[in-house]
């Protein structure tokens, strides 16, 4: 079978899908379920009987193939649903499917199996094993698997190098930086061939730069390996450069869920205002949401729908030229930019409001 065929089977057999998925802490969940159901609120819930209310009512379905970001406060609830995913966390009510098959119902070998070779999860603090060379952490997974230790060896290598950590495969974890120990932790989790991989919080503890490092290196694997990701985190601007999806969660529950150009342009309530305030939505808003119809006399510059707003500004401000013409998936020129429209879509609205507002009077 080619190479093309398996990846469409990944992707066919990696979406998910959560369906009303509940999670209640405490030592009786089941007997508060309904009351939850019927809207008692999570501080009552914790006030007046101690138990804690962790997901409520989630439902979202993520395509195969893509990266769903799920980002929120602390305590919002982010890492309790990713834990659903893969079964570290028994729902209180609902479903997870992943490829058509439930976790929440599988047993406990149908669910051994699920996690060896279905899924593979990264984790914050890296969670390498101290004893064992960057080598012997990436072929973890698959010594779990009984894969013959040939294999184990060279699927590791290769994935060393594909994160860029050729020549350290003796080293051991306390020898790498932050950064490089979580280019281990990514490698292994590549290197079990799980078409999910769960990624919580995986680079919150980086510094900025290495940050933004990672997130490249996770963009340029993903753009050719095509794996379902659940990504988690608390960083609008990390959410907005990894994800295709983003659901933004707020006490346990889904605020707003779609594109990152949606959530910036039309956020739900003012919680997600205040989330994407500072947004440099030059870099967010595509040129198709914005355009003017038809094409500009003028231009002699074409970019293309799926470009942002900074690509438009940028091609103007290099060609010199007033505008720029806007073409579809066809190279048909569907539409046309110029540096005002540009600009103001760039600005929000609030903003040109106090610029104007805070003008000293002539």
């Amino acid at each position: 079978m080619g190479s093309e065929a398996t990846a469409g089977m990944e992707e066919q057999n990696s979406s998910v899908e959560i369906r009303g998925l509940y999670k209640i802490f405490g030592k009786r969940p089941e007997h508060y379920m309904q009351a939850v159901k019927d809207g008692m609120s999570k501080q009552e819930l914790q006030e007046k009987h101690g138990h804690v209310l962790g997901l409520k009512d989630i439902n979202l379905s993520m395509r195969a193939g893509s990266i769903q970001v799920v980002m929120g406060l602390s305590g919002s609830g982010k890492s309790t649903l990713i834990r659903h995913i893969n079964r570290l966390i028994d729902p209180t009510d609902g479903e997870v499917i992943v490829g058509g098959q439930d976790v929440c119902k599988m047993n406990t070998r149908a669910l051994r199996e699920f996690r060896r070779h279905e899924t593979a999860m990264v984790f914050q603090k890296f969670a390498l094993l101290p004893h064992r060379t960057v080598i012997n952490n990436v072929v973890y997974g698959l010594e779990v698997q009984g894969v013959p230790r040939d294999r184990q060896e060279s699927e590791a290598r290769r994935w060393i190098d594909r994160v860029g950590l050729s020549g350290f495969e003796d080293n051991f974890p306390n020898q790498l930086s932050g950064g490089m120990q979580q280019r281990v932790g990514l490698a292994r989790a590549l290197a079990n061939d799980a078409p999910l991989l769960l990624m919580d919080e995986a680079f919150s503890a980086l510094d900025p730069l290495i940050r933004m490092d990672m997130q490249s290196v996770l963009l340029d694997l993903q753009s050719e390996l095509h794996k379902t990701i659940v990504f988690i985190t608390h960083d609008v601007d990390e959410a907005l450069r990894l994800g295709d999806r983003i659901a933004i969660l707020r006490d346990g529950e889904v605020i707003q869920e779609g594109t990152g150009q949606d959530i910036v342009l039309e956020p739900a309530d003012e919680y997600i205002q205040n989330f994407v305030k500072d947004v440099n939505r030059g870099r967010v808003i595509l040129t198709e949401s914005v355009m003017n119809e038809g094409p500009h006399a003028d231009a002699v510059s074409e970019i293309t729908v799926t470009d942002h707003l900074e690509t438009a500004a940028r091609t103007m401000s290099e060609d010199e030229v007033v505008a720029v013409n806007i073409k579809d998936e066809d190279g048909k020129i569907v539409g046309h930019l110029d540096m005002e429209s540009t600009v103001a879509a760039i600005v929000k609205q609030e903003d040109r409001h106090t610029s104007t507002d805070e003008k000293p009077a002539i």
